[in-house]
């Protein structure tokens, strides 16, 4: 039977001088949520587990979906999608939100109709790629719920493909919508690279056919330095809410706000939120790629033990210009079964303070491990039982 298996780490790893409280932020908004993707650090954090109405944030499950589908190669690109005439009687003008301003049976390929999702924030464009795939779009929630569960969003639902208001059906939490962001960027980054930071995309035409232009309303880009994504959204249900991230000095954060009164407010608390993010924190390297940090027991294999190293370079992410006491333990549920691969995680670093968020490093295994041959097994047979 397997336990949770706890050993300390040498504290040459971990030595700091001095000890620190952690930085503090101020916002307005009622929910609010940033995480260090680089090390794991949860950095700020209020009512991350309410659920509430994600608006057209919703609309990151639906590309998500599509991205996962393409991956497969069960969706291409390039494959074109018809509008429906009574899609587009449902979602055109004033009374349907925000539009790609589609046309009754106009002929669009994904690839144009994720732009239209990402950047314009499309309520047409949504449905109309939900039954492109699905061939309805309750059809297509039913697989946004399933694919949630899969990447562990275990505290949303959703009940439409691009968060209209539906009587709280669909609900998220800022926590589940940082963990659709972070598996958006780690799972699809080519794709995410392609159509999450787009500044403004054009289609449709006005009544006296002229081209119709709409920027992006992501409050990151433009103002705060590797600004690359993802999604805003606004209902006067759920006010206006944002998850976004951005890339400095192989550093990631996301953040998601919700329950603000005003995309001026918005902007503002975004950009703040961000800014403090990256100028309050920094990243300390504690171990470089490839060193040992510990050792793990191996049940049933050809050595007793494998070595558990820094799969890549290993950061902890602490309050600027001041080093906090840490301590660090590694955590395993062990033994580890035989046959092991180098390079699988199988373990966690797992570094704690009084005043720094938890933050959990994994640590992988230095080699391969096979199976245990009959007289092995047969001895440690033999050996168990003398406890």
């Amino acid at each position: 039977m397997k336990k949770l298996i706890i050993a300390p780490v040498m504290a040459a790893l971990l030595a700091c001088p001095s000890t620190a409280a952690a930085p503090q932020f101020q916002t307005a908004a009622p929910v609010a949520y940033l995480e260090d993707l680089s090390t794991g650090a949860v950095l700020f954090s209020r009512d991350p587990d309410r659920r509430m109405p994600p608006a057209s944030m919703a609309k990151m499950m639906t590309v998500y979906v599509a991205f996962d589908l393409i991956r497969r190669g069960e969706l291409k690109l390039t494959d074109m999608a018809t509008v429906r005439p009574e899609t587009w009687q449902r979602w055109h003008g004033p009374a349907a939100g925000s539009t790609m301003f589609l046309s009754a049976n106009e002929q669009v390929s994904v690839a144009n109709l994720l732009y239209g999702i990402v950047t314009l924030s499309g309520n047409d464009a949504c449905v109309v790629l939900a039954e492109h795939i699905s061939g309805s779009e309750p059809a297509f929630v039913e697989r946004m719920n399933r694919v949630a569960k899969q990447i562990g969003l275990n505290n949303s639902q959703f009940g439409t493909s691009n968060g209209w208001p539906d009587n709280g059906v669909t609900y998220v939490t800022a926590r589940d919508l940082a963990r659709l962001a972070d598996q958006t960027i780690s799972n699809y980054p080519q794709l995410y690279k392609q159509f999450y930071s787009r500044r403004d995309f054009t289609w449709g035409k006005t009544m006296g056919g002229n081209q119709i232009t709409q920027a992006n309303r992501d409050p990151l880009l433009g103002r705060v330095a590797g600004a690359d994504g993802l999604k805003t959204g606004h209902t006067e249900e759920a006010g206006y809410g944002f998850t976004g991230s951005a890339a400095q000095n192989g550093r990631r954060l996301i953040m998601v706000m919700a329950g603000l009164t005003s995309a001026n407010q918005r902007i503002e608390e975004s950009v703040r939120f961000m800014d403090w993010g990256f100028r309050a924190w920094q990243a300390k390297p504690i171990a470089a790629k490839g060193k040992q940090i510990e050792t793990a027991e191996v049940q049933m294999g050809d050595s007793g033990t494998v070595p558990l190293i820094a799969g890549t370079d290993l950061k902890v992410t602490l309050p600027a210009g001041l080093a906090p006491e840490l301590t660090a333990k590694v955590v395993y549920k062990g033994p580890i079964k035989a046959p092991i691969k180098a390079g699988q995680h199988i373990a966690d670093l797992v570094i704690t303070s009084p005043d720094v968020p938890e933050q959990r490093l994994p640590l992988v295994a230095g080699n391969d491990v096979g199976e245990a041959g009959f007289f092995r097994r047969a001895w440690n047979g033999l050996t168990s039982f003398g406890g």
